[in-house]
């Protein structure tokens, strides 16, 4: 039985595809966990929308849920709850007028309906301005351009808009106002510098950028700290008295913190379908010129650490594209006993640009190709490809990085499924040539926002109060036997350089 005087941090993480609700304790420890799928809808082709009342019900279900079982496991220890925090999808974004009514379906950051708004802009000579005030590319992936196209193609948004009623919020935003009945209108500094509408070093919405846009009418949120008093909320009932909101952070954002990515040189590789890398630049704001964002890693009093990031598209797609495409295998756990079994992977590499390549290559019109096939290979080398591709992805980020911020890097937090996978996490840290550390915990951008409204709710004093999780941690160290890896390295660049020049 957990101790009568712990406390308890409700996290709620807003994804995609779910919302999960996790209750943590004062150690770090998840106490009760309850996950609850989302719906989203696609009108068009490459239009991606989701319901705005259904994310605020998504969200209060999960919340039922969770404090269901808690209740269960811990009677009376509800009111132990101090505080809760919200993670969320990040450049997903909900319109709603002066009644809190969504005025449209909220656009998810999955959505392409702005490309043609993209390259007008890009034809009128704007990237570098815009890339100079808010660290981003111009692309429909960040919210900007999607809320351009609603203006014009939207007459109810348009009319609302040019009449002063719209508000715009991210969904941390449009959650806190729902869960505040109003009363809060506010979000965080690392969702506000997804929306290609936020200056970075202002750390204001920018009013240029709004005019520009066409967009200057537009309400805007109040922008506070990743850690601060946003407010109080019943969280429909379930709180009678209600409880304080003292944390709003992106998910990937919210992963970082979570791992401690707290001094310049610290980073954090997310490996899902796709990878984020998250590189902690501190209070020195690096401007990238060779395809990497700019961004605010988080936020607390009195203190905003910037990030560079770098978007990687393909890497457990890539292995899931070998097992649904290819059959190479039936269990994606099969593959690091089959990449082990060579003790080189003899030339064989896989470009996995099946959407094209991100960071730092943005070669978005490559299709993916597999080079150095002999009569000799065999399926275990295409295995082995794929999963070193992951490896050489991160590492072509990783020393964009080190160059851009004259910072070496320190160690590497990975986290996602696929680092569950021995052979990649040792290929990784033999080539990066530093460790990489695993704190094994899968909700670790809930862990993240646990932790920023913890600090926020005064649980802890500061970063060096919270607590080190330890008991599922997984070091990787560098061999001293990595000239093998070294090499294998030195042929993925020749081969991307060799595709760059044929182009």
């Amino acid at each position: 039985m957990t101790n009568m005087t712990t406390s308890y941090i409700l996290a709620i993480d807003q994804g995609t595809s779910g919302t999960k609700a996790i209750i943590f304790d004062q150690e770090g420890k998840l106490v009760t966990k309850a996950s609850v799928p989302l719906a989203s809808y696609y009108p068009k082709p490459e239009f991606v929308e989701q319901d705005p009342e259904e994310i605020y019900q998504n969200v209060i279900d999960a919340v039922a849920h969770c404090l269901r079982e808690f209740e269960q496991q811990y009677p009376g220890h509800k009111e132990k709850i101090v505080s809760c925090g919200i993670s969320n999808q990040r450049e997903t974004f909900v319109l709603w007028d002066e009644h809190g009514h969504p005025l449209c379906n909220a656009v998810v950051w999955q959505c392409k309906r702005s490309i043609a708004i993209c390259n007008g802009l890009q034809e009128e000579g704007m990237e570098a301005e815009i890339s100079t005030r808010t660290g981003l590319k111009i692309d429909p992936y960040f919210s900007g351009t999607k809320l351009i196209w609603l203006y014009k193609n939207n007459k109810t948004v348009k009319l609302a808009i040019d009449e002063g009623r719209c508000h715009f919020g991210t969904v941390d935003t449009w959650l806190l106002y729902k869960l505040t009945n109003g009363a809060m209108y506010a979000t965080d500094m690392t969702n506000a510098s997804r929306t290609l509408l936020f200056n970075i070093s202002d750390l204001k919405w920018d009013t240029l950028i709004l005019e520009n846009f066409g967009l200057s009418k537009l309400k805007m949120p109040e922008i506070k700290c990743s850690s601060a008093q946003f407010g109080t909320t019943t969280l429909t009932n379930h709180f009678i008295e209600g409880i304080p909101i003292t944390g709003l952070i992106g998910d990937s954002h919210g992963a970082a913190f979570g791992e401690r990515c707290f001094s310049p040189g610290t980073a954090k590789a997310t490996m899902g379908t796709g990878s984020s890398v998250l590189w902690n630049t501190g209070n020195n704001l690096v401007r990238s010129e060779k395809g990497m964002v700019t961004t605010i890693c988080w936020s607390i009093e009195g203190r905003v650490d910037y990030a560079l990031e770098g978007v990687i598209v393909s890497c457990g797609a890539t292995i899931e594209w070998l097992k649904n495409q290819l059959e190479l295998f039936e269990n994606s756990a099969e593959t690091g006993q089959m990449a082990t079994s060579l003790t080189s992977n003899e030339g064989v590499y896989l470009i996995p640009a099946f959407s094209g390549l991100g960071a730092p290559h943005w070669q978005m019109d490559w299709k993916a190709s597999i080079h150095g096939i002999t009569f000799k290979t065999d399926k275990t080398h295409f295995v082995r490809a794929a999963l070193e591709s992951i490896a050489y992805q991160i590492k072509d980020v990783i020393s964009v990085m080190e160059t851009e911020s004259n910072i070496i890097l320190n160690e590497l937090n990975v986290d996602g499924g696929i680092s569950a996978n021995s052979f990649l996490m040792h290929f990784l840290t033999d080539l990066l040539g530093t460790k990489v550390v695993n704190i094994g915990i899968a909700d670790v951008s809930a862990l993240g926002v646990a932790f920023i409204a913890g600090l926020g709710a005064g649980l802890w004093k500061d970063l060096d109060d919270l607590p080190k999780p330890m008991e599922n941690l997984q070091v990787y160290k560098p061999s001293s036997k990595n000239d093998l890896v070294k090499k294998s390295y030195e042929g993925w660049l020749k081969i991307m350089n060799e595709r760059k020049l044929t182009i």
